[in-house]
């Protein structure tokens, strides 16, 4: 029930927020690393992903989580931890769009982000900054 509840729905909501920032964020490093830099698309789908979720940390520890007891060091190695799992979603959808379906990479990673981010969102609201 506690997935259910008011203070659930309030962080889900700063969460989804700050969500649609970095991942703009995300698409805009991977379309500037594919379209300008030539990087090889899975190779900067990783790096968006991380460089981003550094950013998300930021915004999830002063936000989104406010008033977490972790501490800010072992809370960002748990964070990368989530995001991990997170990037491994994210990564296994994006091939699979890539390869089975006439998508576009930008608009294949757009959908894949909402099943990453609602993952990521669980794992850290319960156990990073156990806040539900």
């Amino acid at each position: 029930m506690r997935f259910l509840s008011r203070r659930a729905a309030a962080m889900l909501a700063r969460n989804s927020v700050v969500s649609c920032l970095v991942f703009a964020v995300n698409l805009l490093l991977l379309w500037v690393m594919v379209e300008t830099l030539g990087v090889e698309t899975l190779a900067a789908a990783a790096i968006a992903f991380v460089l981003a979720n550094s950013l998300q940390y930021a915004f999830g520890r002063l936000w989104i989580f406010r008033g977490t007891e972790r501490g800010v060091a072992s809370g960002y190695l748990f964070f990368f931890v989530n995001a991990g799992i997170g990037l491994a979603i994210t990564l296994a959808l994006f091939v699979a769009f890539l390869a089975f379906t006439p998508l576009h990479y930008l608009v294949a990673r757009i959908i894949v982000s909402v099943f990453a981010g609602l993952a990521m969102f669980l794992l850290n609201a319960t156990l990073n900054f156990r806040q539900l």
